[in-house]
């Protein structure tokens, strides 16, 4: 096993590299120091096994469009393919697509620090949702919603000479139809670049699909595939003999029996979403505590890793921990592929993922939790031989693992495509049907994605969007039933309380949950002081409106058990949504209190989302019939339930639980909707 540590350059360790007798010593120590992190990072670059295909690379790159690498995880094809495209000067821009706005930013940053520049100026910037650069940098790492809407002004991508697709293998939605679209603009423009890079990867079949060959001659194909070697240090895989019956606790037990083994080495920690992070951190803060009284034991630092994260807090897994503590990461599986943490020795797996299924008859997505697949297994155990031989905890048996999948299946064929497809539409593509994706979605969740379209009046009978509003829904970045939520807040005169609503939606929860008795009491009975029997999303905004009189008070947070990071994160959420409203011509004014016209406003976009209390005593979708429940954190949950409710999201554990509700009246429906609903009699 390897003790190497890396050792970082202060201004105070320059004369050991030094020369007495150069003639250079009387430089500026500002100088030699960054004279000596420029050569450190060169050669650190050297040292990464893509280094030396990197002829080849350009070789190939120069040769053929499309370039399918499969590159090992530790490679650095995310960072310096780019950059070495740029130093053998192509004319143009180089973009980098990746699955998550944390792996943009932080392989932004990265390359800034290797190139000497500042990140978001002309050499390296990123672009994600709300937080975009202005200029044009030579290389710019993007989310792939990015890039579609940019090939909204720019079909062709004229800007670029190379678009690479990174982490491919995860096969989200946007992956899918980026690549079908990509495999037309390279038909147009012959001087365009495309790569597809992933750990693991059906490369194959990606080939075959990106081969323009009209011919049929291998020596004419445009498509070829490279592999490059990673560096991997062994990685010991330990599983349970027996099933946990809870993996929240079961990942706290083996995160201190680490601490306590002495062993060396950050640890990685996955689990599936935000709630079971923040609880999980929690717990591990309470040991922490205890530790930090102590001083024989190893201290440990908790961090929290998720994509609602803020970035400043994103950011902070990627330090070091305080002298004479352990880090520990509690992530999702953004940790997985999409960001590389230093430091990672010990990896905790609990085996499942939390993925959204999208159910066609009741119109919505519901998140599921599932076994990981045999590839995110292996993904997750990599992140421990990156620094030195590691060990991977799996918290689940050796049984259990030999029956899991061995993929993930696509998110094309098990999510809700309506907001895929009003941005295609908005490219030009006329016929979806014929559309070329690499896995084909399910008809029937085409067809009920364009309903849905339809009934929001984004397209017409003939499935062409509709001018204004269709192309404005497919220009904002936000699932088309909130856009047009937002679009007819001006008509209902309450784009305030909209704004605030939409935005307290695009974060997982504001409500922190405290793990002891007592505390748990307390911060049932702070929630009421917010809770209406309108539903949740006027308690919402509620609390955020009490945050902004509080002067945005870290304390009021504290105090009402909410989350400050979350609701900072809304904060710059709703500034940018409301600078997008203006840009549009809407009105930005207040309802004064009037909740109906702010429900109303909800219903004119939320309409799919209906359900009513059936008279056995549970909530039933009117298309469908499905049966679903109220969510236990809803604030109806413990009061009398109303006849007619608005859902946001279906969550599916042990039960369809529907969150963030908000009571309508039935005669809503049929005025706001009628489209989409009619009103009939039944003789029995």
């Amino acid at each position: 096993m390897s003790d190497f540590k890396p050792r970082f350059l202060k201004p105070s360790d320059t004369s050991s590299f030094l020369d007495k007798n150069d003639s250079h010593s009387v430089e500026s120590t500002d100088f030699i120091y960054n004279r000596h992190l420029s050569q450190t990072i060169h050669t650190q670059r050297q040292r990464l096994p893509i280094f030396n295909n990197r002829n080849h690379i350009l070789y190939l790159l120069e040769k053929y469009q499309t370039l399918v690498l499969v590159g090992e995880t530790g490679c650095g094809k995310s960072t310096q393919i780019p950059q070495y495209m740029i130093e053998a000067e192509w004319p143009l821009s180089v973009g980098v697509c990746e699955p998550r706005r944390v792996a943009a930013i932080s392989l932004a940053n990265r390359v800034a620090d290797e190139t000497g520049t500042i990140v978001q100026q002309e050499t390296v910037g990123y672009a994600v949702r709300f937080d975009a650069c202005t200029n044009k940098p030579r290389i710019k790492y993007m989310t792939e919603g990015i890039l579609l809407r940019e090939m909204m002004s720019d079909p062709l991508l004229k800007d670029y000479s190379a678009i690479m697709l990174d982490e491919a293998h995860e096969r989200t939605l946007y992956t899918d139809i980026l690549m079908g679209l990509m495999k037309k603009i390279l038909k147009k423009r012959k001087d365009l670049r495309l790569i597809v890079a992933s750990a693991t990867l059906d490369a194959k079949a990606l080939q075959e699909f990106f081969n323009i060959n009209p011919t049929g001659n291998k020596r004419d194909d445009t498509a070829v595939i490279m592999t490059v070697e990673g560096r991997q240090y062994p990685v010991d895989i330990f599983y349970v003999a027996e099933p946990v019956p809870c993996y929240i606790q079961a990942s706290v037990d083996a995160v201190l029996k680490i601490n306590e083994s002495k062993e060396r080495g950050d640890v990685l920690v996955f689990l599936t979403g935000q709630e079971e992070v923040e609880r999980t951190v929690r717990l591990l803060n309470e040991h922490a505590n205890l530790l930090e009284e102590s001083r024989n034991k190893q201290k440990i630092s908790v961090l929290p890793m998720y994509g609602a994260l803020p970035h400043h807090d994103q950011l902070k897994v990627f330090r070091q921990a305080p002298e004479g503590h352990r880090k520990i990461v509690v992530a999702t599986n953004i940790a997985e592929t999409s960001v590389t943490i230093p430091g990672i020795v010990h990896v905790i797996d609990c085996g499942f993922v939390k993925l959204r299924w999208y159910n066609n008859e009741t119109h919505t997505d519901s998140l599921v939790t599932f076994p990981i697949s045999k590839s995110s297994a292996d993904q997750r155990a990599g992140r421990a031989g990156r620094l030195r031989a590691g060990k991977v905890y799996r918290l689940y048996t050796e049984e259990f693992a030999s029956k899991l999948a061995e993929n993930t299946p696509p998110e094309m064929v098990r999510s809700n495509l309506t907001y895929a497809v009003l941005q295609i539409k908005a490219l030009g593509i006329a016929n979806i049907l014929k559309f070329d994706f690499p896995s084909p979605p399910p008809l029937e969740n085409l067809r009920s994605a364009l309903e849905i379209l339809y009934a929001l009046d984004a397209i017409d009978i003939d499935c062409e969007l509709t001018r204004p509003l269709g192309f404005n829904m497919a220009e904002f970045a936000l699932d088309p039933l909130y856009s047009k939520v937002l679009f007819s807040s001006g008509e209902f005169g309450c784009s305030e309380e909209i704004l605030t609503i939409i935005s307290m939606l695009q974060v997982e929860t504001v409500f922190t949950k405290p793990s002891t008795g007592t505390s748990i009491i307390k911060s049932r009975i702070q929630k009421r002081l917010f809770e209406v029997e309108e539903g949740d999303l006027i308690t919402y905004l509620n609390v955020y409106n009490g945050f902004i009189q509080s002067d945005m008070s870290q304390g009021f947070c504290h105090k009402n058990f909410l989350s400050y990071k979350g609701l900072k994160r809304v904060v710059e959420i709703r500034k940018r949504l409301e600078k997008m409203l203006r840009n549009y011509g809407i009105r930005i004014e207040s309802c004064i209190r009037s909740t109906e016209s702010i429900r109303k406003c909800l219903v004119k976009g939320l309409f799919p989302n209906a359900a009513y209390l059936h008279h056995s005593g549970v909530y039933k979708t009117i298309r469908g019939d499905i049966e679903l429940f109220v969510h236990p954190d809803s604030v109806l949950y413990t009061i009398p339930q109303p006849q007619w409710v608005l859902f946001c999201q279906v969550v599916h554990t042990t039960k369809l639980f529907m969150r963030d509700l908000t009571v309508i009246e039935s005669d809503w429906l049929i005025e706001l909707a009628p489209h989409f609903y009619y009103k009939t009699t039944f003789l029995e």
